[in-house]
């Protein structure tokens, strides 16, 4: 399998007493996590965990509705 330059590896963290992790600093440089920022946390017991940008999902699903009333998929800063 080949490295690719879209798959990496960011270092390691510690989980605090709180169950808190930080995210490392180019992690959140290459993904634009800022400060208050939500994040969803997804699950696989075989795999792992995931995390996403709210924010991602949000514009995803706002797309995806677009579609269904008529918009495009391709711009979703089109106003109607």
């Amino acid at each position: 399998m080949r490295a690719s330059s879209e798959r990496k590896f960011y270092g390691a963290v510690t989980v605090s007493e709180r169950g808190q992790i930080a995210i490392p600093a180019e992690a959140r440089r290459d993904f634009k996590i800022d400060v208050g920022d939500k994040m969803l946390v997804f699950g696989d017991l075989k795999k792992g965990i995931g995390l996403v940008k709210a924010s991602v999902l949000t514009e995803m699903m706002t797309r995806m509705m677009g579609m269904f009333h008529g918009g495009t998929e391709t711009d979703g800063d089109e106003k109607e």
